[in-house]
């Protein structure tokens, strides 16, 4: 049975940070695939984070003004069961999730104006979903129409998404149980990868690897498109086609990572088909390693965002630096960008529900600092395309090597670190493979 305690508590907290306003979450709608198929319902990820409710067709109403939770959502119905799956229907999805009141979805919007009605405040995410807007406002203007019998309507619009994003950046005991979670799926999933590639496999047969081992350890569905690119095709940063031959000699770049009771796990990891790095490539990936390490030793409460970012690139400009790939100084290639054109991504991103998950970078212009809670990836990377300023034995090498890294009271804690990514690791491995 699900645990509603968490759920409960977080519905708590936005509630008491509503003044005496209404805030109004819908879930995700069902999204049409052709024909009459759709593809595989994922529901909206602050209304989860706030319910535990995956069902869709329903709305989350809470009431800052009695302290009341309202769910709207679909009514049992035996016959669609049959078709579609379990309903819980409003009085069992009330008791199972401790809601205060729930209602079937098909009253929503006769029952929406009466709970706006005396409201100061409407928080709600307009301009997120047209249709679902021309709902509120119909609501708005019927209790708008009500001013002569002293009935006021909301006058105050706020972004409810404003308050959940900064909830949910920091993440309680039971998110990061499944984070923990998420990430060892994830390092299995990236494990048994290396173990099957192969030269002569096609990419599509290490992925099918891949989501094996998440499906068989309880996650049905990867948290995002894997990236499973050999040679040359690692260096387009999101590259999805993974069709292609593994070829001897090539190194292979893989970005993926398991979705585990809704929660995401994102992991990189790079690594020779053959199973020994060339001189080249075991060059260039110290440089990305080195760099992922400076930026994880970055991390602990207190430390500004950009912190870890900028350890990480200096690292990684050195490294460019010292195999000939750039010229000049470390501060004169950062400030000029030169860089980029072997790094022209972040270092990292929020990591939660959604594996680019929210919660702004600055607050009033200031980079933000890291809390106990919150959970980043440290992603660096060198992607180098055949160039006239590029010697050849390093063309077509794509590198990333990325990590889940939860802050703690204390520093840190890495969680997917049940992935090898020294290059000793890594070669011990791949050797141990039939």
């Amino acid at each position: 049975m699900t645990d509603v305690t968490p759920h409960l508590g977080r519905r708590e907290r936005l509630i008491r940070s509503l003044g005496d306003g209404i805030a109004i979450l819908p879930t995700a709608p069902e999204q049409h695939r052709n024909g009459d198929a759709h593809y595989p319902y994922r529901f909206d990820s602050s209304f989860y984070y706030l319910t535990g409710f995956a069902e869709p067709e329903a709305v989350l109403v809470l009431d800052a003004s009695n302290g009341r939770s309202v769910l709207f959502c679909r009514e049992k119905n035996l016959e669609r069961e049959i078709w579609d799956g379990f309903r819980h229907g409003p009085e069992g999805a009330r008791e199972a999730f401790g809601f205060d009141e729930a209602w079937p979805i098909d009253e929503f919007d006769a029952r929406l104006p009466d709970l706006l009605a005396n409201r100061d405040t409407l928080h709600y995410g307009f301009g997120r979903d047209a249709a679902f807007d021309t709902r509120i406002n119909a609501a708005l203007n019927t209790v708008r129409a009500r001013f002569r019998t002293g009935v006021t309507a909301p006058t105050v619009l706020k972004d409810v998404h404003a308050l959940v994003h900064e909830m949910r950046l920091v993440k309680d005991e039971h998110e990061i149980a499944l984070m923990r979670e998420a990430a060892r799926l994830s390092a299995a999933g990236h494990v048994a990868a290396m173990r099957a590639a192969r030269p002569g496999r096609h990419e599509y047969q290490v992925e099918a690897e891949i989501l094996r081992t998440f499906i068989a350890g309880g996650a049905r569905y990867p948290s995002f498109e894997s990236i499973v690119a050999g040679g040359a095709n690692a260096t387009t940063l999101h590259y999805v086609g993974n069709g292609s031959v593994l070829r001897d000699g090539d190194l292979l770049l893989i970005d993926a990572g398991c979705e585990y009771q809704g929660y995401a796990g994102d992991i990189s990891r790079t690594f020779p088909v053959n199973g020994t790095f060339s001189g080249p490539q075991r060059d260039l990936y110290q440089v990305v390693l080195a760099a992922n390490q400076a930026a994880i030793d970055a991390l602990a409460p207190g430390v500004r965002w950009n912190v870890p970012a900028d350890a990480a690139l200096a690292v990684q400009v050195r490294g460019l630096i010292d195999l000939g790939l750039l010229q000049g100084s470390v501060d004169g290639n950062i400030e000029s960008e030169a860089y980029r054109q072997f790094y022209m991504h972040r270092i990292g991103h929020w990591l939660g529900i959604d594996v680019h998950d929210v919660g702004d970078y600055k607050i009033d212009g200031e980079w933000r600092e890291y809390h106990p809670g919150m959970v980043t990836t440290v992603e660096p990377g060198l992607y180098v395309r055949p160039a006239d300023n590029v010697p050849e034995a390093f063309w077509n090498i794509g590198i990333r090597i990325e990590d889940d890294v939860l802050l703690t009271a204390s520093g840190h804690e890495v969680l997917s670190g049940d992935v090898p990514k020294s290059v000793e690791a890594v070669e011990a491995l791949l050797a141990e493979r039939d």
